[in-house]
């Protein structure tokens, strides 16, 4: 294992470097122009698009600086416009946008009000698969060349922070093939692409605003934390994203070493199927969440550095958080054995759980795109084998899990999410306790009228106290219905060379490679 490992990253810095020195023989104005070179986790793989409205593959494009949205959030998820420049809202149901005006597409395009309302138009068709998002949308069109109107069909309080999310990244009309050349406005131009390995990027020269101040970045994808950590350490790169959690006192030591680590808006949760006997049970959903040790799995799957044990689905970092309201299930193993107990699933002589007569039996799904899932799904399910349930983890491609979740084949599935990066609770409540919600239905088969009502007020209402207080109880309610089992909210680290300045994380992972890094 070990020495496929080594040699598996042996092949992958080869490549690297091979590229590197390459790309440094690029000469601007007489001498040598500066590379900037990225180890991210995950990006596109082979057969995966890079098309940020199509697919989630294709949010690389975003993060590293080749496409922009209308509006954005800065590194403290303050809402800046991009390329509009403002808003206003007509009336309940209507929002008129500015456009930025002088501002190209790397193909020398145009970005105007008909560019705009073909990128939107791509997201709001019923092919793709994200479209249902975005149905609050009724209708959109210009008024003139650099103004365009949203039309919603009912009050939608968060409308305008929809367009902070990558899939409403501005793409040029005149682009042959999204999928395999992204053609956006950023600062940065697409040069090539090794699925699964690397993307190649060029400053724009012709960018509308600062111009960028690094030439050129490679940017390398690593699943494997440690092969990044020893690429960050050897110099081979200048900034490594999550680097290994083991390494954090280390590299924070390292004079030759920046370390900077944030709260972001990344839940680390488990889908729980209610469609299935005896999930569907109030009492087993609860009595999983009191099953687990949060803070156990945060001092070893997140090594105590890379997170904290989650009260509710939102960070605390969320100003929208119930978390000093609602009550937080805490380790407690004895109370989920009785509501266990309550449910027909009881402890046998041997120590084991059974429900019909049979031992009580489940199978963690997860998926390891997310480095700490599956030594999470690990923990976990030694956790439940303590108090008697026969346990097991499964690890799948997301497209396998989808599958089964759809189709009601799975017991738990450990995800995470970025659970508020366009800064509102409605962009995950909708989807996953309104009961017509993508996941409330499809994959979680919750429904609680109640809950919905409160949700459907909630989206209509502007008045911030008054959607403050319904997030609240939508909140609470969910946390006694046990939906989901909360586990830990993402903490970020990264590391960069010290030559580097500009480098921020931004919490809603949605920003990455920006014009402000500047190599010394």
């Amino acid at each position: 294992m070990a020495l496929r490992m080594k040699l598996s990253f042996a092949c992958t810095t080869v490549f690297f470097i091979a590229v590197v020195i390459c790309s440094g023989c690029v000469q601007t104005e007489g001498s040598e122009e500066k590379v900037l070179r990225v180890a991210l986790t995950t990006g596109p793989d082979t057969g995966g698009s890079l098309d940020p409205s199509i697919s989630w593959e294709g949010w690389p494009m975003r993060r590293t600086g080749i496409y922009e949205t209308l509006f954005s959030y800065d590194e403290n998820m303050n809402l800046q416009p991009e390329l509009a420049t403002g808003y206003k809202q007509l009336n309940d149901t209507k929002w008129e946008i500015q456009l930025r005006r002088n501002v190209t597409f790397h193909d020398g395009t145009i970005m105007d009000a008909d560019a705009v309302i073909y990128s939107i138009n791509r997201v709001l068709d019923p092919s793709n698969s994200r479209s249902s998002e975005y149905s609050f949308i009724k209708n959109v069109y210009k008024t003139d060349d650099y103004t365009i109107v949203v039309e919603t069909n009912e009050s939608y309080a968060p409308t305008i922070l929809m367009f902070t999310d990558t899939i409403m990244s501005i793409v040029s009309p005149g682009a042959e093939n999204l999928d395999t050349e992204p053609v956006g406005t950023g600062p940065y131009k697409f040069v090539s692409f090794e699925p699964g390995a690397s993307i190649e990027l060029v400053k724009n020269p012709d960018y509308w605003g600062e111009a960028p101040k690094i030439g050129r970045i490679i940017v390398q994808y690593s699943k494997d934390a440690a092969a990044r950590t020893l690429l960050l350490k050897s110099g081979d790169v200048d900034i490594a994203r999550d680097v290994l959690q083991s390494e954090y006192a280390a590299l924070e030591a390292d004079p030759g070493t920046n370390i900077v680590s944030k709260e972001t808006l990344r839940t680390y949760f488990m889908y729980i199927n209610e469609g299935k006997a005896p999930f569907d049970d109030v009492k087993v959903r609860q009595a999983l969440n009191y099953a687990i040790n949060r803070q156990e799995i945060v001092d070893t799957a997140l090594e105590g550095v890379a997170g904290s044990p989650a009260a509710g689905i939102f960070p605390d970092i969320m100003p929208w958080n119930a978390n000093d309201r609602i009550e937080a299930y805490e380790y407690n193993p004895e109370k989920a054995l009785e509501l266990f107990a309550k449910a027909g699933i009881k402890q046998g002589s041997d120590g084991k759980l059974y429900y019909n007569g049979k031992p009580f039996t489940i199978e963690i799904q997860t998926y390891t795109k997310q480095a700490a899932h599956q030594p999470m799904a690990e923990v976990i399910a030694a956790q439940f084998e303590k108090i008697g349930i026969t346990t097991t983890v499964k690890i799948a491609e997301t497209n396998s899990i989808s599958a089964d979740a759809v189709s009601g084949n799975y017991d738990l599935a450990l995800y995470s999410w970025g659970v508020a990066p366009v800064g509102d609770p409605d962009y995950f409540v909708s989807s996953h306790f309104l009961s017509t919600g993508t996941y409330a239905s499809a994959w979680l088969r919750y429904s609680n009228p109640q809950v919905d009502e409160w949700i459907l007020e909630a989206r209509a209402e502007t008045d911030k106290e008054k959607r403050t207080k319904l997030y609240d109880m939508i909140q609470e309610q969910v946390q006694n219905d046990a939906v989901l089992v909360c586990i830990a909210y993402k903490k970020e680290i990264d590391g960069f060379s010290p030559n580097l300045k500009g480098f921020e994380i931004y919490p809603n992972e949605y920003t990455f490679i920006t014009k402000e890094m500047e190599l010394a």
